[in-house]
């Protein structure tokens, strides 16, 4: 099968490359995916994947399918870019990589039976839709989720922070500044809130961040702030502690609220993460099928500080997110405009051919080792059944 599944990704390999390099030469911000959505949908109806656009009315998200029944062997495409960088975290290259797998696997699915499904997220540098997706109980019927991220060593999947971007605003009235010398304003509710806060901080876990800004809310020479706003990022190793500070910011912001008789409200700026739960036992199945294939060198699990949407997916069900080595250039750092070059490098293609190979076997193994997907799901229960 390994080496049918090589085959097939050589037979297509013009397609697996144009893809990644018009989705680095086209790169759209956040939510506004319009080209890279639309030419992966395109190239999948080309391998006879039904597609479904516009998918839970969310723009250039979309879902594909092919095959019918359980296990449902799922991956997932990133496709924004940062404004004016391009790129530089090579979320080109983390669509080509899953869409090459789903077409791997796509090629044999009715021989093995099954189904493979890809869905492509919008958004994630802001939050991600995945949470959404979550919500709307579209993982609730898939076996495991797969994504591979492209980095500068290959490393087994680890956790990530779990995020709340949590907005609070002081809502007051519009007064004159020399008429209500003696009055409270906005302003005092959101700098009572951070006096308070910036108080107790040191008696919070030590697993806990929590950054703030006001991003509304000055004086001027005439008027009082009548409206004033603070964005917190609340950054935590685990979704309990999040909503720990979370909670804790709502006590004081409601005191501030009573004892200055200014009214406050909560909001989300962007969509919130929980933190990924790795399954230990898909993370191995992984990792022997990439080495099977060729990369032997595979670093222990990467803990990452930043948010990711796949962490919300992982609660619900297992998951892997493992990074890999698209360089061969020591010098070259993730996160840089030559990081986005190499994403289209000769070394690149072929990890990306390695991992999607790997990532379509696994899905195999599940499909045809029933006693694989079963450790795999019991893992995951005893891993998220006391998770909040």
């Amino acid at each position: 099968m390994r080496e049918n599944i090589i085959s097939f990704l050589s037979s297509c390999n013009d397609d697996i490359k144009n893809l990644c390099t018009y989705l680095h030469d086209n790169p759209e911000i956040s939510y506004h995916e319009f080209k890279a959505s639309k030419y992966i949908c395109n190239l999948l109806r080309k391998y006879d994947f039904e597609i479904s656009t516009n998918f839970l009315d969310i723009e250039n998200a979309f879902i594909a399918t092919k095959g019918s029944g359980h296990p449902k062997i799922c991956y997932l495409c990133e496709y924004d870019a940062i404004k004016d960088e391009g790129h530089i975290t090579g979320h080109n290259l983390v669509s080509t990589i899953s869409v090459a797998a789903a077409l791997a696997l796509g090629n044999v699915i009715d021989k093995i039976g099954g189904s493979v499904i890809l869905i492509g997220s919008p958004g994630e540098y802001l939050g991600g839709t995945k949470g959404t997706m979550v919500k709307q109980g579209v993982f609730d019927d898939i076996d495991v989720v797969m994504l591979a991220h492209p980095d500068i060593s290959t490393c087994e999947s680890g956790s990530s922070s779990s995020i709340i971007p949590l907005g609070l605003k002081f809502e007051g009235e519009n007064k004159l500044t020399f008429l209500n010398k003696n009055s409270y304003s906005s302003l005092d509710g959101v700098l009572l809130t951070l006096n308070i806060l910036n108080s107790i901080k040191k008696g919070f876990p030590d697993n806990l961040e929590i950054n703030s800004i006001i991003s509304n809310g000055g004086y001027t020479t005439l008027l009082l702030p009548s409206n004033s706003e603070i964005k917190f990022c609340i950054r935590a190793s685990d979704t309990k502690t999040a909503n720990y500070a979370y909670d804790k910011i709502r006590k004081i912001a409601n005191y501030a609220s009573k004892l200055i008789d200014i009214p406050n409200t909560f909001f989300l700026y962007e969509s919130p993460n929980r933190e990924l739960i790795t399954n230990r036992t898909l993370n191995r199945l992984f990792s022997h099928n990439l080495k099977e294939n060729g990369i032997i060198n595979i670093n222990p699990p990467k803990d990452v500080y930043a948010g990711l949407s796949i962490g919300d997916v992982s609660h619900k069900v297992p998951c892997i997110h493992p990074y890999i080595s698209i360089t061969d250039d020591n010098v070259i750092k993730y996160g840089t405009l030559d990081f986005a070059k190499a994403t289209v490098s000769s070394f690149a293609f072929k990890q990306c051919h390695i991992v999607a190979a790997s990532l379509a076997l696994t899905g195999i193994d599940l499909i045809k080792n029933k006693t694989l997907l079963n450790e795999v799901k019991t893992e995951f229960f005893n891993n998220t059944k006391n998770q909040i």
